[in-house]
């Protein structure tokens, strides 16, 4: 730290969409991370090695800046490393929340080896961090976001906060490292993101981003469990809510990220914003980004996604900390929680990705975990109270109808967060074992 310039302090809080991250861009403002968000489809065909080379083609110009500091490259693994061709696709948060053992306990040794596939195949593409888990607790079916909550019950999202000790790797913390990231000796794991703090799947009426009404008692109860069971497992980064709780927008919300995560619940990774999260503060969208930049960072956000106003991120957070509007350290305290988490990652030792590995993605063994996924987490819907019940099928059935825009369409049965983060409407999203249906299923 007491060799780094502002400059380069300034750099290793920003993060930049990979389409900018060009190595003039790099070098010039000292990046700390990068991420690759929606491609164009005719690049989701990319092959395991070519993402290797383009990770390591901006690590090296990372590494060729005065104190050669490696950026983190990242993306939306939300189940599975789906933004990669060919990857495994989990099921969905709100499906693996349905897992279930024989004492009827949700499935955490399989959360714990969803996420260990996960980190590998990413891994094997050169991606050291994933936006992920989202431990939303989502207590109104309205949000449309449901389907990336584990469950409507806090418990059972903090039991399943599991999955990041597969991502980041199985370790046993002492007491004296509580609030820590902390990563196991494997270079297959990568750094993983508990989402969106705080009261995402709370909001009135279910709207998204919108404002979460509650009694602090209430927001602990349900929202912040998940939380403190992601800090126990030791968690590398928090990603900031878009919503607002009783008014004030999270992302400017220096109570909570500040006064709560980092101060009573001694969070030492580092909290990163969504995307352009800190543009939302005001109104309109991007309006005053100064006072935005002085927020967000006041709040205690440490590193901010751009991802493409390099420029006018970098020059307004330099001159609000020259004009002392922000202290230089609060500066120091984000940075210093950035760099603790390269170096807990190994990330300095071994910050070059290569392409050994790439038969882990979409691998026989990774589609079999998958399959088991997909069997302990269906719901079977049980009849009311009529006359003629439809289940439990008959076995011997020579016809059952499939209908529906899902019935034989992959891309919406993969859902959100596979290739895009919205979905895909059609068939050649990604591989896939999709049934040739037309109307029907012959047994």
């Amino acid at each position: 730290m007491g060799r780094m310039t502002l400059a380069e302090k300034v750099g290793q809080m920003t993060q930049i969409d990979r389409v900018v991250a060009t190595h003039d861009v790099m070098k010039k403002y000292f990046i700390g991370k990068s991420i690759r968000r929606n491609d164009p489809m005719k690049v989701n065909n990319a092959s395991a090695a070519r993402w290797v080379t383009t990770v390591n083609k901006i690590q090296e110009a990372a590494l060729s800046t005065r104190l050669g500091i490696p950026m983190l490259f990242g993306v939306d693994a939300v189940h599975g490393h789906s933004y990669m061709y060919r990857s495994t696709i989990f099921p969905h948060n709100i499906g693996l929340g349905a897992t279930s053992m024989d004492d009827d306990s949700r499935d955490v040794d399989l959360i714990k080896r969803i996420g260990a596939a996960t980190a590998a195949e990413c891994t094997a593409t050169g991606v050291r961090y994933v936006f992920s888990p989202t431990i939303a607790v989502c207590r109104d079916p309205r949000w449309g976001r449901c389907y990336e909550s584990f469950s409507e019950d806090p418990e059972l999202v903090k039991n399943m906060t599991a999955i990041i000790s597969g991502l980041q790797g199985q370790v046993v913390p002492s007491n004296s490292r509580k609030g820590v990231p902390f990563f196991a000796n494997d270079k297959t794991k990568v750094a993983a993101c508990a989402k969106h703090y705080v009261g995402d799947g709370g909001t009135n009426k279910g709207i998204n981003e919108n404002d979460t009404v509650l009694p602090w008692s209430e927001l602990v109860r349900i929202h912040m469990l998940p939380y403190v069971g992601a800090i126990e497992k030791g968690v590398a980064t928090v990603m900031v809510s878009y919503s607002s709780v009783n008014g004030t927008k999270m992302h400017a919300n220096r109570d909570l990220i500040t006064g709560y995560l980092k101060n009573k619940l001694k969070f030492r990774g580092f909290v990163i914003s969504d995307m352009m999260g800190i543009d939302k503060i005001t109104t309109p969208i991007g309006d005053n980004y100064t006072y935005s930049i002085e927020a967000g960072i006041g709040a205690g956000i440490d590193m901010v996604m751009v991802p493409y106003n390099t420029t006018s991120f970098v020059n307004g957070l330099t001159r609000l900390v020259n004009e002392g509007f922000i202290p230089m350290s609060r500066v120091d305290d984000a940075v210093s929680r950035i760099l603790r988490v390269k170096f807990a990652m190994g990330l300095f030792e071994a910050p070059l990705a290569d392409s050994t590995s790439r038969n882990k993605v979409g691998n026989n063994e990774h589609r079999r975990l998958a399959r088991e996924a997909v069997r302990k987490s269906l719901v079977l819907l049980k009849n009311g109270h009529d006359s003629s019940p439809v289940l439990p099928l008959p076995k011997k059935a020579p016809l059952i109808l499939v209908a529906g825009s899902h019935a034989n369409n992959l891309g919406f049965q993969c859902g959100g967060w596979s290739m895009r983060w919205q979905g895909f409407n059609g068939s050649n999203v990604t591989s896939g074992n999709e049934s040739s249906l037309s109307n029907t299923i012959s047994y």
